[in-house]
């Protein structure tokens, strides 16, 4: 009893809310990642058309990810929420009856079209709720919470696979998106705006976002880190499983073991920020991405090893900075906060999107590209930190 009450105290129902939202995105993709060689053997289709049951679904996220914040902010939270959540959960039934790779990516898409109500909602109704350093907290205990997520959900999907079939994973992500709106349906709207604004005025605010210089500089600095995470989730069941010969339960393990990275930055980052300020912790993060980049680059490390050490690497730099640059990038606005969330996971997943689909290519050393993806884009970012840095508001009190 002791163990569940200091879960609650530290964990509150709104903050494990939140993170099962936050969390449709990896449940959405990792948990279903173990079934693409799969269904490419199964539907006798190339690995390209499999691939577009990703892409698309990132491509369709991003594309609402833009209108539900200014939905968010004309409406409130919670309507735009609920009908996010509801077509979530539509979609899984859909991908879990689909006959073809054409069914399937039409529900794909209309999973993206669900996720992308949460991500884009999660942040403006974080910082309704919180201010500054609280905010910074709860993002950080949120993320941890998430982080559990792709670490479990290949190693889930790889059992489910093994013992029943690909289409009860999408049975899960429906209860689970079930659940979830079950707890937006008792959570109180975290918006009351007395003279709510025309939706012309909410969209507006893009223009206003876009000649945000702090904001969009800062924004484009950090989406830069996610290339080659993205390409490393996008094109990790081709690696270990077609091209290095494990199965789809050993593929789990691997990338869970990818993911356990997730979980131990956002509680080790916890800790240095009590230390030292966010600006001085981000370079060397950012380092620690190039480094690892330039370790993949390295064709006498042998295999599995070659991936798995620099990429658990990489994944903690990377994970490291994320929440609390997504805090700063916030600290830049004082208004369209609906609008400014949404933009900021635009970048990030477009952007990751497009890693994805570069990345599906036929290479002939795939792992080497992956090491020049994180070298480009990670140089890109600590130039751009350079210009960004001395013009940024701090994280308020």
């Amino acid at each position: 009893m002791g163990i569940v009450k200091e879960i609650r105290e530290r964990f509150p129902p709104i903050i494990l809310l939140l993170a099962l939202l936050s969390a449709f995105p990896p449940l959405a993709t990792d948990m279903y990642l173990p079934a693409l060689p799969l269904l490419q053997r199964e539907w006798q289709v190339p690995l390209v058309v499999i691939n577009l049951t990703l892409v698309t679904f990132f491509i369709t996220y991003c594309g609402f990810l833009l209108i539900y914040g200014p939905l968010s902010d004309r409406y409130g939270r919670k309507p735009p929420l609920l009908v996010g959540v509801g077509l979530f959960v539509l979609s899984c039934l859909v991908c879990g009856l689909a006959q073809s790779p054409s069914m399937m990516i039409c529900g794909r898409i209309l999973q993206g079209a669900g996720a992308a109500a949460a991500s884009a909602i999660v942040f403006a109704v974080s910082k309704d709720r919180f201010t500054g350093q609280q905010r910074q907290r709860v993002f950080i205990q949120i993320g941890v919470i998430v982080a559990i997520a792709p670490m479990i959900a290949p190693i889930l999907g790889g059992w489910i696979i093994a013992l029943f079939s690909w289409r009860w994973i999408f049975l899960l992500q429906a209860i689970m998106g079930t659940v979830a709106f079950a707890g937006v349906l008792r959570m109180d709207e975290s918006l009351r705006p007395q003279a709510p604004p025309s939706f012309s005025e909410v969209a507006s605010g893009y223009l206003r976002l876009f000649r945000n210089k702090r904001y969009m500089v800062l924004l484009l600095t950090l989406s830069c880190t996610c290339v080659p995470v993205f390409a490393f989730i996008g094109g990790s069941a081709d690696l270990y499983i077609t091209r290095l010969g494990f199965d789809e339960r050993q593929f789990g393990y691997f990338f869970g073991f990818n993911a356990l990275a997730f979980v131990l930055a956002p509680l080790s980052f916890s800790r240095m920020v009590r230390h030292f300020p966010i600006t001085r912790l981000m370079p060397y993060a950012f380092t620690g991405m190039l480094v690892s980049s330039l370790f993949l680059l390295c064709s006498w490390i042998p295999d599995p090893w070659r991936l798995t050490l620099p990429m658990f690497c990489l994944t903690f730099s990377f994970s490291f900075c994320r929440p609390a640059g997504n805090n700063l990038i916030l600290e830049q606005v004082d208004r369209d906060t609906g609008a400014a969330s949404s933009l900021m996971v635009f970048f990030y997943f477009m952007i990751g999107a497009l890693a994805m689909w570069f990345f599906s290519f036929d290479w002939n050393d795939k792992i080497v590209m992956l090491g020049r993806m994180g070298v480009v884009s990670v140089a890109c970012t600590l130039l751009l930190w350079q210009v960004v840095k001395r013009r940024l508001r701090p994280v308020s009190g």
